[in-house]
């Protein structure tokens, strides 16, 4: 796949606009950016396009708006995080990339100079992959970039449609992922640990399938792992559950036996009445309460898991161990991101890792350097281990035709 797909160092950018669709979707707290990840890994191929002269539109989406302005999920607080990173750059704000006033600033950039538009979920034609609304925005540039890897399973407008509607390459970023995925995830040096978490197994069904068929061993974590808890006739008291996928976590359990895949799931949990409620308990599966809540991991598991990275000679891990926002239960995922650092440091185990929580977890224990790989994405770090097919990605390797398109 890699040979077919052209990067931004591969086309002459000399005095052109460049329309950068990147993920700047960040945690932001109480009004206050928590994790600066996603914009720092663009900062490479937002540097190129300035030595080289490029006039740069940087796009993106934040949350959730459901295409009506909301101004928590405005973009504006990042033209300062950006003009901080990047102090060489003149960097101004649209707030509609729609209106008039936006076509004035792109037509008056200079060379090596940033406009931020707001959040393109502000419209409904992004989510709804609208080729209308593509079209609008692909007059305001030259050449279309896609260093969003993290959306690129996302069918969206600005994702899979403009690069039928522009000359389009991929961000050095969205190359650097999926070289990196292919390097080590195609044929993993074996035995092969995969840690999943987060809170749906509804989300994570066709992930889970297909890590069995490539994984000795397959911990699973998080509010996901209660479903399985649950299937095999735990009671788990007020816990996170996907009652209505019992039958395929057992089905997963099944076909983990069938590929000669282990799975491994909480042999002990922290509980506690409630995520705020900080007097929790160890207890073993079979004495969880009505009462209670199933929020992380248990010293037990954690040691056993530690345990076994000693066996395998790869980990992939996407999703937190266990209710990762809430101190002190995040313990169980902070602990799993040391003993991997570690284990990578000093025996050469190939870590990689992706999602969110995840990214903020390594970072919280100033552990990212020490893994092999950590993806930006979530979402696309799921659906490539699945198949290896972003729709981003074959948008990319598809527009070099985009003139021959019947719009």
């Amino acid at each position: 796949m890699l040979k077919n797909i052209k990067t931004v160092k591969d086309i002459n950018l000399n005095n052109k606009t460049v329309l950068v669709r990147a993920d700047l979707n960040l945690p932001i707290v109480h009004g206050k950016i928590t994790d600066l990840t996603r914009l720092q890994r663009i900062i490479p191929t937002l540097r190129y396009l300035i030595e080289n002269n490029a006039k740069i539109i940087l796009v993106s989406h934040y949350g959730q708006p459901k295409g009506k302005f909301v101004i928590d999920m405005s973009l504006s607080p990042l033209v300062d995080e950006i003009s901080k990173l990047l102090p060489e750059a003149q960097v101004q704000f649209s707030l509609n990339i729609f209106a008039e006033s936006t076509k004035v600033k792109a037509s008056q950039l200079k060379s090596g100079d940033i406009l931020l538009v707001e959040n393109l979920r502000f419209h409904p034609g992004e989510e709804s992959n609208d080729i209308d609304f593509a079209k609008k925005i692909s007059e305001l540039a030259d050449i279309y970039v896609n260093e969003a890897f993290s959306c690129s399973h996302r069918e969206h407008s600005s994702i899979v449609l403009l690069p039928r509607l522009l000359p389009s390459v991929a961000g050095l970023l969205l190359y650097e992922e999926l070289a990196s995925l292919e390097k080590y995830l195609i044929s993993p040096a074996r035995k092969v640990m995969s840690i999943t978490g987060g809170a749906k197994v509804s989300q994570k069904i066709k992930m889970l399938n297909s890590l069995i068929e490539k994984t000795d061993y397959l911990v699973i974590g998080g509010a996901m792992a209660n479903t399985f808890l649950k299937a095999q006739g735990y009671n788990i008291g007020k816990s996170l559950c996907e009652n209505d996928f019992i039958d395929v976590a057992l089905s997963i359990l099944d076909k983990a036996k069938q590929y000669n895949c282990q799975i491994i799931l909480p042999s002990d949990i922290i509980t506690a009445k409630g995520l705020h409620n900080i007097l929790y308990k160890v207890k073993l599966p079979q004495n969880v309460s009505s009462d209670e809540m199933i929020l992380d991991i248990g010293p037990k598991f954690l040691a056993g898991i530690i345990f076994k990275l000693d066996e395998v000679k790869t980990v992939i891990w996407n999703g937190p161990l266990g209710a990762f926002e809430h101190k002190p239960f995040d313990l169980g995922t902070i602990t799993i991101s040391r003993a991997i650092s570690s284990a990578t440091l000093n025996q050469g185990l190939i870590s990689i890792a992706g999602g969110g929580d995840v990214v903020s977890a390594i970072n919280t224990s100033g552990l990212s350097n020490n893994f092999t790989y950590i993806s930006t994405g979530g979402g696309a770090f799921l659906k490539w281990i699945e198949n290896q097919n972003l729709p981003g990605v074959e948008a990319l390797i598809n527009s070099y035709n985009y003139n021959s398109c019947n719009l």
